[in-house]
C-alpha cells in the first residue's frame, strides 16, 4: 500500500475482537516475535475483559480497514498523589508502513486519551540498539537513562 493512503486511529473496545487480532499479528509481525504474540493467544472473553477495563488502552492504526500499527497501553493509578500515568507497553509499525508518520499519529492520539483521563505523564522504555525507536520518543519527549529488572515470579529453592 502506498504511503498516500490515508490512516485512521481507532481506539479498541470489547467489540473489536477481530482488530485486537490483527494488533497481535501486526505486533508478533513487527518484533520478530511471532510465536510471543501467536502460541498461547488469550481468549475471546479475556480480551473483551481486558478491552472493557479501565487500565487497559489498545490503539490501532489503520490503512483501509487493515491494521498496520497500534499501541498497547495501560493506565497507572498513582497512590503518592490522585493522578494517573500511561504506560506504553508495546508500540509497533508493519515494516512496509514505516516512517509514514504513523507511531507519532498513534502517540498523538494516545496523548488526547491522556488528557481526558487526567493522566500528567506519558512513558515508554526502548531497548538499546533500537536507534528508531529511541529517535522517535527523543522527538516526542525527555529521555532518563534507567535500568529495568524482571523479577521472576515463581519460588525457587535458593529464594525459599
Amino acid at each position: 500500500m502506498s504511503s498516500s493512503q490515508p490512516i485512521s486511529i481507532r481506539q479498541l473496545f470489547a467489540n473489536d475482537l477481530a482488530f485486537m487480532e490483527s494488533l497481535l499479528d501486526t505486533f508478533g509481525e513487527a518484533f520478530d516475535e511471532v510465536d510471543t504474540y501467536s502460541s498461547s493467544r488469550p481468549s475471546n472473553a479475556y480480551l473483551k475483559r481486558l478491552l472493557s477495563s479501565n487500565y487497559f488502552i489498545a490503539l490501532a492504526a489503520l490503512k483501509n480497514g487493515s491494521v498496520v500499527g497500534g499501541i498497547a497501553a495501560y493506565e497507572l493509578q498513582k497512590f503518592e498523589q490522585e493522578r494517573s500515568e500511561i504506560y506504553i507497553y508495546d508500540l509497533a509499525v508493519a515494516v512496509a508502513h514505516r516512517r509514514e508518520g504513523i507511531a507519532t499519529a498513534l502517540i498523538q492520539e494516545l496523548k488526547k486519551i491522556a488528557v481526558a483521563r487526567a493522566a500528567y505523564v506519558i512513558f515508554v522504555q526502548a531497548d538499546i540498539g533500537d536507534d528508531p525507536a529511541i529517535a522517535l520518543y527523543t522527538k516526542l519527549g525527555a529521555r532518563e537513562d534507567v535500568l529495568h529488572f524482571d523479577i521472576a515470579v515463581a519460588v525457587s529453592d535458593d529464594d525459599a
